[in-house]
């Protein structure tokens, strides 16, 4: 019997440990499985991060510019600035040959004057009409509003008995019906015109560069306000030397402003977003609204202190009036508990005294201050209050703000 029971316990222990083995030998098969991957799933996820990062890094390399400021794009992190010219030359098909043989010399001396790169930039855009229709139903609409007041003026006249007025007024209307129907005409064929989207405009533009590294001294030296503002000055002399060249040759030219560059820069970039919304427009709808109105997080966490800060100080006042209020009334009940009782005094010892000493003892008692007073000493010195201060480098000149206001203008 005790044989038998130990070949059981023996086969137990045998079949135990051929179970734990199988366990062992599944979990390691399924972990040599897990960490091995196929060539396929190497490649598809280094091209999936590469792709990611190659969106990350693209998106700056394909705005290729930082802002625009003051009539100018900048660009490589104010290390180039651009500024440009846009032109209207002359139909060269319809000048007699002496005028061609002028404007030819006259481009080729303008040729021999430059003395930096440019680069010429043409850009086609669908023709836009809109605002020139809305410019003319507005006046239509003023039209009608103004022949109204004539028709009510003209009633009102022929009811006095103004027949000479009514007969000016008359003319009058006649004159605004014929410039009404002539403006809904002009309305009517202005749209029907801009429905043709085959409609093109071409606008040339001169592009002219300046970069930091034609200082001449080392930038580290210069502050972000100096360097944009020596920049705007030699790029607006270039600009003004190209204009003067070009006008030899019949062409006329003119430094486009921050809004026309802007507008430059999203029709380049949206040519055919900029068919349906113009730039203007997009800004006026608040389409970067969802990138700009987001508060950062750390400027949440000042305002979160500063809230926690203004309850405590808020707690803090309110306790503190509370406590002086009772100090005052403890203060005064202190007083007015001495006076009192010092005139206890004065009255069980009034038999020893005579009446005049009686007398001055109880005023003195009634006027006299009760509590200590603090001094102050010392000596009112005046001191004064040492200043140092940093001088700027500015070379801002008068001249430079005056020409941006006349970019602007223009």
């Amino acid at each position: 019997m005790e044989q038998t029971l130990i070949y059981v316990m023996i086969a137990i222990c045998v079949i135990a440990a051929i179970v734990l083995t199988a366990i062992l030998l599944f979990l390691w098969q399924k972990d040599k499985k897990a960490g091995q991957t196929t060539p396929n799933q190497k490649e598809s996820n280094k091209n999936a991060t590469t792709t990611k990062l190659q969106g990350i890094e693209s998106m700056s390399k394909f705005l290729d510019f930082d802002e625009v400021i003051d009539s100018m794009i900048v660009r490589k992190k104010r290390t180039q600035y651009v500024m440009v010219i846009q032109c209207k030359g002359v139909n060269y098909d319809l000048l007699g040959e002496e005028e061609k043989i002028a404007i030819e010399n006259g481009f080729i001396q303008f040729l021999n004057t430059i003395r930096f790169p440019i680069q010429l930039y043409i850009q086609s855009r669908s023709l836009n009409l809109k605002d020139n229709i809305e410019q003319y139903e507005n006046r239509v609409e003023e039209v009608k509003n103004d022949i109204a007041k004539l028709d009510a003026q003209i009633k009102k006249e022929k009811a006095n008995g103004r027949l000479e007025l009514v007969r000016k007024l008359e003319f009058d209307r006649r004159r605004k019906i014929n410039i009404l129907e002539y403006g809904i005409d002009v309305t009517n064929y202005v749209a029907r015109m801009s429905q043709n989207r085959n409609v093109l405009q071409q606008n040339t533009y001169v592009v002219v560069s300046y970069y930091t590294s034609e200082f001449g001294g080392d930038i580290t030296n210069y502050s972000k306000e100096e360097i944009d503002n020596i920049s705007f000055s030699e790029l607006y002399t270039r600009a003004q030397t190209l204009i003067r060249g070009l006008a030899a040759s019949g062409v006329t030219g003119r430094v486009i402003n921050s809004e026309e560059l802007t507008e430059l820069l999203y029709i380049a970039y949206n040519r055919d977003d900029s068919e349906l919304i113009s730039v203007r427009k997009a800004v006026d709808a608040q389409y970067d609204s969802l990138y700009n109105t987001a508060k950062d997080v750390f400027e949440k966490q000042k305002e979160i202190i500063e809230e926690k800060i203004d309850k405590k100080a808020i707690d803090l006042a309110a306790k503190s009036i509370t406590r002086a209020d009772k100090i005052l009334k403890l203060k005064k009940q202190s007083k007015d508990l001495i006076r009192s009782r010092a005139l206890e005094y004065v009255e069980q010892y009034k038999n020893e005294m005579t009446d005049d000493l009686y007398a001055e003892t109880k005023k003195q008692v009634e006027e006299a201050k009760i509590g200590k007073k603090k001094t102050k000493s010392g000596s009112n010195t005046s001191t004064k209050e040492s200043n140092n201060i940093a001088k700027k480098k500015a070379k801002t000149v008068e001249q430079t703000t005056k020409t941006k206001k006349a970019i602007k203008n223009n």
